[in-house]
């Protein structure tokens, strides 16, 4: 039996919990009392390593959990919580921004929610919480779970809410597939290491970080994004994480390598037309990689499945495919329908080469 269908319910099972998911679209008020008596907020960087530990046998399906829970052990940059649903036998995790940073409704970038359950079928209750998810603004949920995808529209239609899913490719990173998840090893021979790219021309592009005053090119290039709230993420990932990035003959970044919260790395395209073409996004991956491993950071990406070139550049790098999806679900209120950040929209946070 293949590694995905091994995770797989056999079809019986599978109706089943569907019909469970969809006899109850309400959650009786004694449930939700009695979730909420159970539900525990994990802080403190010792609790928080448990969590991390108990986590990494679950990857790769945890693995947007795992990154943020990583982050978050080290020394919470984003102040964020993690929600269990009981402790220590837990079966749900969810990672949130603290309320008193949740105040606009309409931030998909702040309001953003990271996701894991060892039984996704059986975690509805504990999501419908209003204590665990604010399903009165604009969310973005994260989860490297696809079963979630069942779960997520069968809650949202309980509370009036429109989703809209978006799947993407997973990718990890040769030495942190090796070290973390030993499914991997088991299944497939995996590359000790990422292959070197073609060299560039040095005296042309110089590696450099990038900084505060590069926010606002980088959010211009970030696809399907280019609002003031993408550029206040964007600003926040640059000032607490690692960044890369190569500096064209003017001076200015003419391709880019940044980080999020989750531990997800996140790339800009060559934006100039004529620098194209030379290995360059290939070139600052490989070496952006390896100053991350030297830290001990957990590293993954993902990529749109429509981009043939970039998933052709990420297994010439000798990146991990991972057996799970990356998964994003836009939940907007119906009746908050109306946003007044200006800009492209939040439907997709891939954006630029990250596609």
């Amino acid at each position: 039996m293949g590694y995905k269908n091994a995770l797989r319910p056999d079809f019986s099972a599978s109706i089943l919990r569907k019909r469970r998911l969809t006899a109850s679209p309400t959650i009786p008020a004694s449930q939700a009392a009695a979730q909420l008596r159970r539900l525990r907020c994990l802080q403190g960087s010792q609790m928080l390593q448990i969590l991390e530990k108990s986590l990494r046998k679950s990857l790769p399906e945890s693995l947007k959990v795992y990154g943020t829970i990583f982050h978050m052990s080290q020394r919470n940059p984003f102040k964020l919580k993690a929600l269990v649903d009981k402790w220590p036998d837990y079966n749900a995790v969810v990672v949130r921004p603290e309320e008193q940073n949740m105040t606009d409704n309409f931030g998909h970038y702040t309001n953003t929610y990271q996701i894991y359950s060892k039984d996704p079928w059986n975690c509805q209750e504990f999501l419908g919480i209003s204590e665990v998810t604010n399903w009165k603004q604009h969310l973005q949920i994260r989860s490297s779970h696809s079963s979630l995808d069942e779960v997520i529209p069968n809650l949202a239609s309980t509370k009036s809410i429109k989703v809209k899913r978006t799947q993407r490719i997973l990718y990890m990173m040769p030495k942190t597939a090796r070290t973390l998840v030993l499914s991997l090893l088991q299944a497939k021979n995996l590359p000790p290491e990422m292959r070197r790219p073609k060299p560039i021309n040095e005296e042309l592009f110089k590696h450099a970080s990038l900084d505060i005053t590069h926010p606002a090119l980088v959010t211009r290039f970030w696809h399907f994004c280019g609002n003031e709230s993408s550029q206040r993420l964007i600003e926040r990932c640059i000032r607490t994480f690692p960044t890369a990035c190569l500096l064209g003959p003017e001076g200015t970044p003419v391709s880019w390598m940044w980080m999020d919260q989750t531990g997800e790395l996140r790339t800009g395209a060559t934006v100039v037309p004529k620098h194209r073409a030379q290995g360059l996004i290939s070139h600052l991956l490989y070496f952006h990689i390896q100053a991350l491993d030297e830290l001990g950071f957990p590293t993954s990406n993902h990529r749109d499945r429509a981009n043939k070139f970039i998933q052709k550049m990420s297994e010439s790098l000798q990146l991990v495919h991972l057996p799970c999806d990356w998964s994003q679900w836009n939940c907007v209120p119906v009746t908050l329908t109306l946003t007044p950040v200006r800009g492209k929209g939040p439907e997709d946070v891939t954006g630029g080469a990250d596609r």
